[in-house]
C-alpha cells in the first residue's frame, strides 16, 4: 500500500514536466551549437567523458531514460514553476527538485575529478539537456497548467496545446534536420555572443519565465494557428536554440 501511494504521488508531481521539452531536433541543434563553441579543452574533455560521441548524439538522453522507473527521480529536473509575481530565488524549490536544482547538481558531480567516470559522462548527458530545456520557455510555465499542457489549441487543423506548439510543433514543420537547422541561425559576432552569454543559470530562468508570460497572451484557448503564428515567433524560436547552445559551450568551457 506504501508502495501504491507513493507512486501515485510520484506520478502527479512528474505529470507537469508533460511532454518532453524542445523536439530531439530542437535538443541537437542546441548541442550543435554548443559544439561548435567549445574551446579545445572542453572539447577533448567532452570527447573523453563521452566516448567520443558529440553533444548532439546524446542530447536526449535524459528523456530517453524516462521509460526506466530507475530514473523516475529525475523527471521533476526538466522543469521549474512558480508563480509570475515571483522570482526564483523567492520560491522554495520543489523537494522533488527542478531545472536549477538538476543543473547545480550536473554540474557539481561533473567537475569533481575524484567520482567514477560513470557518473561524470551520466550527468554530463543529463546537463547537456537540461540546459537545453531551460531555454524552452514553457517549462517555466505556470503550475496551474501543466506548463501550457492544459491551454488546448488547433496547430494547422491537428489537436494541440501551448506547451506543445512550443516544444515540437514549430520545430517539427519547420522541417531542417539539427544540422541544417543550426547552420540557418542568425550569424553572430564574439560580441554579440558574449553579451548572449551573459548572467547565470538564475538569470536566465527569469528570461524564460518572462518569456513564458508573453508566449500565455499569445493565444485564446481554442484557437486555431496557422502560419501567422509560426511566422510571428519563429525568431524567438532560433533565439532561444541559439542562446540554449552557446550559454552550454560557456558551461562546459567553464567547467573545463
Amino acid at each position: 500500500m506504501k508502495r501504491l501511494v507513493l507512486f501515485f504521488l510520484l506520478t502527479v508531481q512528474f505529470s507537469f514536466a508533460g511532454t518532453p521539452f524542445w523536439s530531439k531536433t530542437g535538443h541537437r541543434t542546441i548541442g550543435e551549437i554548443a559544439q561548435q563553441h567549445l574551446n579545445r579543452k572542453a572539447k577533448k574533455a567532452v570527447a573523453r567523458l563521452l566516448d567520443g560521441k558529440s553533444l548532439a548524439a546524446v542530447s536526449n538522453f535524459a528523456d530517453e531514460i524516462k521509460a526506466d522507473t530507475n530514473y523516475r527521480k529525475f523527471s521533476a529536473w526538466h522543469y521549474v514553476n512558480y508563480p509570475e509575481d515571483k522570482m526564483y530565488s523567492d520560491v522554495e524549490p520543489s523537494p522533488y527538485g527542478n531545472v536549477i536544482v538538476g543543473i547545480e547538481k550536473c554540474m557539481e558531480i561533473i567537475k569533481n575529478k575524484n567520482r567514477p567516470h560513470t557518473d561524470r559522462a551520466f550527468y554530463l548527458k543529463m546537463l547537456i539537456h537540461l540546459v537545453g530545456d531551460l531555454h524552452q520557455p514553457m517549462h517555466v510555465g505556470r503550475l496551474e497548467d501543466r506548463g501550457g499542457n492544459d491551454i488546448q489549441v488547433q496547430w494547422f487543423n491537428r489537436d494541440s496545446n501551448l506547451h506543445k506548439v512550443w516544444d515540437a510543433n514549430m520545430i517539427d514543420d519547420y522541417g531542417m534536420s539539427y544540422t541544417e537547422l543550426a547552420a540557418s541561425l542568425p550569424k553572430l559576432n564574439k560580441k554579440q555572443q558574449r553579451s548572449l552569454q551573459a548572467g547565470d543559470i538564475y538569470n536566465w530562468v527569469e528570461e524564460s519565465q518572462d518569456l513564458a508570460n508573453e508566449l500565455y497572451k499569445s493565444v485564446e484557448v481554442g484557437e486555431k494557428l496557422y502560419y501567422r503564428y509560426g511566422y510571428k515567433w519563429w525568431p524567438t524560436v532560433e533565439k532561444q536554440l541559439q542562446k540554449g547552445g552557446l550559454r552550454l559551450a560557456k558551461i562546459l568551457n567553464d567547467l573545463f
